[in-house]
């Protein structure tokens, strides 16, 4: 280039500005220092080198820890100057970027305006002067470029936007050599980027304000040029095969995509909600979408450029696809629906390209966007709708035959005939819609292809779909609705296809020489086709189901228990683990659908069952379902996942309509549960020396149905409840046996604890009334408490073991539907605290005294106990069946120790579900036992504080709105001490006087806190606006002065013409409200509040003040 491409200061200006030095000997001291980094410079390019060459990760890791020490160090940025200037190697300059980077972006102690601009200036300085640098380095100093540009867009200089002239900027690189190009088209690429994407380190709101100021002054000045440089390029014949001209179009691609997928309103959509994009284009960008130019344009280009930037074509139409609908009135929507399923036709027409993974895929989205953003009464009054949806449908016919087109891309596919069916009943048009010939095809292709797979995958030991149950789930979901459509010819199908498998099967099983891979591939077909016939029976809740409909799925449904039988009675010499998954999905629609109250009797289903199996009612199909459940857990106790969903059917089964549930009771079979639940009959009950702990999770499934079938009829019959128990009786007395001796089988009895504790768990959470309760309550304390406090001592350093016995305990203290209601003779509240106490303050001390845990590990050895024991503790303080205060009346320690344990247990805030038990427990205790933390010492009284102030700023809703009210708590009763010492009331307790104490002499923790709640309130997106004006009124009582302060601050950071509007809203929010915390005052504080929030939000729109503001408060 012909000099420098900008004239202004280098970073020079940016390391003096740091460093500001005087003449003479300070300049000397300058240059001598400028030395020093000179001789620093060769150490750390040995630095980087070792951290991005090197093999060894002993020498990585000590790299990587000393280029953290220099990021960190003060004079980081002039070394990073030297590296930019000096360094002989890409990875110092990619080093130097990166710091620059972290400088620009932190938040505390950031830099001043005049440096960024400095830095700025000088990275595009130094990227024109050397346009083929690394490509990584270019891309990291174009980050740094949108980092300070996104951080300063609302940052003034004499009245101007020092940072929004980005057009300008890169407009000089536009107009220059190709390379120069690239990296103006990178640059308002990774711009828009940047902008678009919200980062946990600034608050949403200002991303937000900076997001819509973009979008609104620039987004569409940069997505026009994109649009103009793509269509030169469409009109010249480019050379591709040229590295420079085929990177150029690869970003103006990149360039284009980002405008449209810009988050124009602010939704945050994430690609898990991608079937649902709308894009959201503004109403000024109408001109560039009504103009089919645009449109056809990438089209064009589709056909036009080689098959690697395709796909980045096929992003941008799949996004213009999703413009939203109110951009047009129905004629203009017609005529851009026209123009995009002309050239949908005209890609399917010419389909050279599709067989390109990418390609597919993108080209799969765009067709599920035809139906996700336009109406089937639209798509049928296209011109050439007929030949579209006939080339839609044979593509998805050879899609679904080809296994080696990804199942992601055709999840797309199904989405797309999914909709179109779902939309027949309603669509009005009078054009044919063609569905009711194409959507059998769809579904005869899907059905025949997964059959036809079985014997490819068995053949060329592929991955088998049927393992992936997600995957299969989600397309039976979507074959349900598809299936549905034409329902004749799909059950037609469908009875076809299983006659001819299972009489291949049955044929198979009685010959004598088949072979075992023959009976396998039937065995797969058979599980596609119940797989099949279970999702379009669960699809009759899709559509108005008929009495014909009803007999066809009860053909099929006789069919599936026909084969139940033939497997079943085969289960004790073979049996296939995917087959009985199949059944038990099949179950698990068909119970949905056709079992409970509100099926009509008279359906034919259920005529059409008993033709055939002679099951007459419902309790005889009911029959079957128990008789399943028991002939899996008999003959697939030691399948887990079989197991797991067995009972998983049964516990749904529990669940049913209470007609339902007294029918299940009275089955013969059912009894037989009730009276037989041991390894003998159900061998997954067993202790298997081979099994893992971890695997007896399903027992407490399995409790917990028959928990529920128990209650049904059990009453008060403490004779019956005690038949029950009978094997969780003589497993208590084994494992009490075993404990008592010094020589045990250790894994034995862990192995029999962690069962027998697991089963009581699932019994405790059937158990929700009083009665049935505390039958329960009586058989276990005190007689087997002993042993499960045993058990906390013995292996408390083994989670395996102690997880659930500490799970069981919250759960036995856990007063759910006050089933915990003792006689006012009874002292059993008091001795279960006291067990409870026991229980944590040994788990709590042990667990402490364990060393060093792996950081990978240490949530699953400590916290996750921890965190059941905050469960535990805030069950039993919340349940209102404890008097506390006897305790201390008695001197019983039990209540303090139990405290005691939960404010030494460490690291709580690392962890979310820890973090949660945590901030609940809290909250009980702040509102309940405000002594107690009176009491504490005043390191742990700032800690817990700390820990609200933290919580306060939290992204999980429940976290947050706890700590408001445990803030208000602690507030209210903090100013009750104050009030009660400006009265001259009686001296209060000494623990009282101390916390007041601790709080006078650390006023900033209180003050940081108001300062927190009313920033979240005036600048943040506040959802739980009522928590935080609880204990905002007591902090503003408490901390008078600087309130004002504060409220001075704000009112002065906005402009001169809408400050006093700023400080009328702040005295309308204290209008009318007196000096105290009485819930007449709270409550009109909090409408004022409500009020005060509206108003402050609507001064500050459209002022650019607002920001600067909230970075102040923060």
């Amino acid at each position: 280039m012909n000099g420098p491409l900008f004239s202004g200061p280098t970073l020079e200006g940016a390391v003096v500005a740091i460093h500001t030095h005087k003449r003479g000997s300070e300049r000397c001291m300058k240059w001598r220092k400028m030395a020093d980094h000179v001789q620093g410079l060769a150490q750390l390019e040995i630095l980087c080198k070792q951290l991005y060459e090197t093999t060894d990760t002993t020498v990585r890791h000590q790299a990587e820890k000393a280029l953290v020490e220099f990021t960190n160090s003060p004079d980081c940025l002039s070394k990073c100057q030297l590296l930019l200037e000096r360094g002989s190697s890409s990875y110092s300059q990619l080093l130097a970027a990166t710091c620059l980077s972290k400088l620009v972006s932190r938040t505390s102690n950031p830099l001043p305006l005049e440096q960024r601009i400095d830095i700025r200036n000088y990275v595009l300085n130094y990227l024109a002067t050397r346009p083929k640098l690394a490509t990584f380095v270019t891309q990291a100093l174009i980050q740094l470029y949108a980092r300070i540009t996104k951080l300063g867009w609302f940052d003034c200089q004499k009245d101007d936007y020092v940072f929004r002239n980005v057009i300008a900027d890169v407009t000089r690189f536009l107009q220059d050599s190709v390379e120069h190009c690239i990296i103006g088209v990178t640059i308002l690429s990774q711009l828009t980027n940047e902008i678009n994407q919200a980062d946990t380190t600034h608050p949403l709101t200002k991303h937000r304000k900076i997001a819509s100021s973009f979008r609104d002054s620039s987004l569409f000045d940069i997505f026009t040029p994109s649009c103009n440089l793509l269509k030169q390029a469409s009109g010249k014949n480019l050379n591709l095969n040229d590295e420079s001209q085929h990177g150029l179009l690869m970003q103006l691609l990149k360039l284009s995509y980002n405008c449209l997928n810009y988050d124009f309103i602010g939704t945050s959509t994430d690609e898990s909600s991608d079937d649902l994009c709308t894009v959201q284009i503004p109403t000024s960008w109408r001109s560039a979408f009504l103009d089919s130019s645009t449109l056809q344009l990438f089209f064009n280009l589709y056909h036009s450029i080689t098959a690697s930037l395709s796909p980045l074509v096929l992003s941008c139409l799949v996004q213009i696809a999703s413009v939203r609908r109110s951009l047009f009135n129905n004629a203009e929507r017609a005529k851009f629906l026209s123009h995009l399923v002309d050239g949908v036709k005209r890609i399917l027409a010419n389909p050279q390209c599709l067989p390109d993974s990418n390609n597919y895929h993108e080209f799969c989205r765009l067709l599920a966007r035809l139906k996700s953003n336009y109406q089937l009464g639209e798509l049928v009054k296209v011109e050439n709708y007929p030949e579209v949806i006939r080339l839609i449908a044979n593509f998805t016919v050879t899609s679904l035959q080809h296994l080696e087109f990804p199942p992601n891309s055709v999840h797309y596919l199904l989405s797309l005939w999914q909709r179109l069916a779902a939309s027949v009943p309603y669509v009005k048009a009078t054009e044919p819609h063609l569905l009711e010939t194409y959507t059998p095809e769809v579904t005869k292709a899907y059905i025949t292809s997964r059959l036809e797979s079985v014997h490819v995958i068995l053949r060329d030991g592929l991955e088998d779909p049927l393992d992936d149950a997600g995957l299969v789930q989600q397309q039976l979901d979507q074959l349900s609705t598809i299936g549905r459509c034409e329902y004749e010819k799909t059950c037609a199908l469908l009875v076809q296809l299983f006659d001819q498998a299972a009489q291949t099967y049955q044929e198979l099983l009685q010959s004598t020489n088949s072979s075992a891979a023959d009976i396998t591939v039937q065995e797969g077909r058979l599980t596609w086709l119940v797989y099949i016939i279970g999702a379009v029976i669960g699809g009759r809740v899709s559509f108005a189901s008929t009495d014909e409909q009803d007999a066809m799925d009860g053909e099929l449904v006789c069919r599936v228990l026909q084969l139940m039988n033939l497997t079943d009675s085969r289960l004790a010499q073979a049996g296939n683990e995917r087959l009985e998954l199949a059944m038990l999905s099949f179950f698990e629609q068909f119970r949905k659908i056709y079992i409970g109250d509100q099926v009509q009797k008279s359906s034919k289903l259920y005529r059409r069952l008993s033709e055939v199996l002679g099951l007459n009612d419902e309790t005889m199909v009911l029959s079957v379902f128990i008789g399943k459940i028991i002939t899996n857990l008999k003959y697939w106790g030691q399948c887990e996942p079989i197991t797991s969903k067995t009972l998983q059917l049964l516990n749904d089964l529990s669940l049913g309509y209470p007609f339902c549930v007294r029918k299940l009771v009275k089955l013969s079979a059912v009894q037989f549960m009730l009276n037989n639940h041991t390894s003998e009959h159900f061998s997954f009950l067993g202790v298997n020396n081979q099994s893992n702990l971890s695997d007896m999770r399903c027992r407490t499934t399995f409790y917990t149905a028959l928990g529920r079938l128990l209650m049904v009829d059990l009453g008060e019959d403490e004779d019956q409840f005690e038949q029950f128990m009978l094997p969780l009786t003589a497993a208590f007395e084994t494992v009490a046996q075993m404990l008592s001796t010094n020589t045990f089988n250790e894994q034995e009895a862990k192995r029999t604890l962690v069962g027998l504790v697991r089963d009581l768990r699932g019994i405790a959470f059937a158990f929700n009334a009083k009665t049935s309760f505390m039958m329960l309550f009586d058989w276990i304390y005190p007689a087997y408490m002993p042993i499960l406090q045993r058990a906390i001592e013995l292996w408390y350093h083994d989670p395996a073991c102690t997880t659930p016995v500490l799970k069981l305990m919250a759960e036995l203290v856990h007063n759910r539907s006050q089933r915990l209601q003792f006689d006012v003779s009874s002292p059993n509240g008091i001795l279960l605290f006291r067990e409870t106490s026991k229980m944590i303050t040994t788990y709590g001390n042990r667990i402490l005294t364990l060393g060093e845990v792996p950081k990978d590990q240490v949530y699953g050895v400590k916290l996750k106990g921890v965190s059941v024991c905050f469960t535990m503790l805030k069950a039993v303080l919340s349940g209102n069946y404890v008097n506390f205060g006897v305790f201390r009346l008695y001197g019983d320690a039990a209540l303090d120790n139990a405290l005691q344990t939960f404010i030494q247990l460490p690291d709580l805030l690392d962890y979310p579900k820890l973090s949660q038990s945590f901030y609940s427990l809290l909250e009980v205790l702040t509102q309940d036992h405000m002594n107690f933390i009176a009491s504490l010492e005043p390191h742990v009284v700032m800690y817990i504080l700390s820990s609200i102030s933290e919580g306060l700023t939290a992204l999980d809703t429940m976290v947050c709105t706890g700590c408001c009210s445990s803030l208000d708590h602690i507030v209210t009763y903090l100013f009750k001490q104050v009030s009660r010492s400006t009265k001259k009331r009686p001296a209060p307790m000494a623990t009282d006087d101390r916390f007041l104490h601790i709080m006078q002499q650390h006023p900033e923790m209180i003050q940081q806190m108001l300062s927190t709640v009313l920033n979240i309130i005036i600048f943040e997106d506040c959802r739980n606006q009522w928590s935080m004006s609880r204990p905002l009124l007591g902090l503003i009582l408490l901390n008078e002065k600087y309130f004002a302060d504060l409220r001075n601050s704000i009112v002065n950071s906005q402009p001169p013409e809408k400050q006093q509007a700023m400080h009328l809203c702040f005295e309308n929010l204290m209008e009318g409200i007196e000096r105290n915390l009485l819930t007449k005052n709270r409550d009109r504080f909090t409408q004022n509040l409500s009020v005060f929030r509206r108003e402050v939000n609507d001064s500050m729109k459209n002022s650019t003040y607002g920001v600067n503001s909230n970075d102040m408060m923060s």
